[in-house]
């Protein structure tokens, strides 16, 4: 079996790493935005490629003959960028995006394609839970919130960028019970976040539910032009030779 590369960086990147831990040759390669990341029982390395021609260098040097992307889903521009220096690299190439959350009976969700509109939601008087990621915290400036937070694992080495906001600093897992208590806590009245699925994250959409707090939702970007399944199972299988998507 050719030695796989998996970019990680997610749960199910996680969970993927366990399972093939000492049964596949393989390498995790993590962005390194988290300071001290879990390690999985895979050989890990962290920190970026150098862009496309770094890329390519490593698919070489290292002799990846598979890539499985285990991003977020909404790392577009990298898993855009993977799948093009694979078809370059003639390196068989799959992704892993879990499906999107879906509202249900009780939900207040607002729907908006990116940060900018996100940022347009919230009023004066409105306190937010921004849970975009520091990433974006920037594109939240303009906003016209009485009082915002934005929560990251690390504690943060700048100040936070605009005058009405602050962080909190926490490492999941966050159980529904302790989201419900630090909304209350905090008055938050709009959470805004990305559609980024999963069962992990999903606490604070179950507590904003229950407390009637209204959700604004940031649509994921589109790589249906990129050949992916919606499952570990589904990935490990490709892995394991079992199915092959992007072969075909």
């Amino acid at each position: 079996m050719s030695r796989l590369l998996l970019l990680g960086g997610t749960a199910e990147a996680r969970e993927i790493a366990q399972a093939l831990a000492g049964r596949v040759d393989g390498v995790l390669s993590l962005a390194g935005r988290t300071r001290a990341p879990e390690r999985d029982g895979m050989p890990t390395r962290i920190g970026g490629f150098g862009g496309a021609d770094g890329f390519a260098r490593y698919l070489r040097e290292a002799e990846i003959g598979r890539i499985l992307d285990a991003t977020h889903p909404f790392a577009a521009e990298m898993s855009r960028r993977s799948a093009r220096v694979a078809a370059e690299c003639v390196v068989p190439y799959l992704m892993l995006r879990r499906p999107g959350w879906t509202a249900v009976a009780g939900d207040r969700w607002y729907r908006v394609p990116d940060t900018a509109a996100a940022a347009r939601v919230p009023g004066p008087r409105d306190r937010v839970f921004l849970a975009t990621g520091r990433q974006t915290l920037t594109d939240f400036a303009q906003m016209e919130a009485a009082y915002c937070w934005c929560r990251q694992i690390d504690p943060p080495e700048e100040a936070f960028p605009f005058e009405n906001g602050e962080f909190l600093v926490a490492r999941p897992p966050f159980p529904v019970e302790d989201e419900l208590a630090l909304f209350r806590r905090l008055g938050v009245t709009v959470l805004v976040v990305k559609d980024a699925g999963g069962a992990a994250s999903r606490s604070k959409l179950d507590a904003a539910r229950a407390l009637g707090i209204r959700v604004v939702m940031i649509d994921r970007p589109d790589l249906s032009e990129l050949p992916q399944v919606e499952t570990v199972a589904a990935a490990l299988a490709w892995v394991e030779g079992a199915s092959c998507p992007s072969d075909a």
